[in-house]
């Protein structure tokens, strides 16, 4: 079977996956680009789970003040190596982070942080659990996935901290 460049390319740009890659999930789906996407995001979460239990000891801190300084937030987030860090890719993701905590206003990175006997609702208040601000049908989490299926890394958000004035 024939796989068209364009369908390649339209793949490659929904999934930032490489061309070669984009490629093959095309053939195994005879062309369905829908069912393609899907196949990518299941290697994504593999190729994730894989590289969970690498030791992420490099990465950067982001800061994101909001227009007019009212709300300000920062966080470390963790990469394998200082050549990941250095890539525009992991630094959009560290500012999408400290964005979406300075809107969101989490409390916990994860659900195990929770203390138990509580009544706090995990989604809400766990930055990997919240829907992503800029496109809801993703969390976080899943927006962390993708990155690490690109880069080729484990990556963790360490720590955070967001300031309001007034608070």
């Amino acid at each position: 079977m024939q796989i068209s460049t364009e369908a390649v390319k339209e793949l490659r740009g929904r999934s930032g996956a490489g061309i070669m890659d984009c490629k093959k999930a095309l053939l195994e789906t005879e062309g369905d680009i829908e069912r393609a996407a899907e196949v990518l995001n299941q290697r994504g979460l593999a190729l994730a789970h894989k590289k969970a239990g690498r030791t992420a000891g490099q990465g950067t801190v982001e800061a994101y003040v909001h227009t007019g300084g009212q709300v300000g937030a920062m966080v470390e987030v963790n990469c394998e190596t200082d050549f990941v860090a250095r890539t525009g890719e992991f630094k959009e993701l560290a500012h999408n982070l400290a964005l979406q905590i300075a809107a969101m206003d989490p409390q916990f990175i994860s659900q195990e942080e929770i203390p138990p006997d509580t009544d706090i609702d995990p989604q809400a208040a766990c930055l990997l659990l919240q829907p992503f601000i800029k496109d809801p049908n993703k969390t976080i989490q899943d927006i962390i996935t993708e990155t690490i299926a690109r880069v080729g890394e484990n990556i963790k958000v360490r720590r955070f901290s967001r300031f309001e004035l007034g608070y």
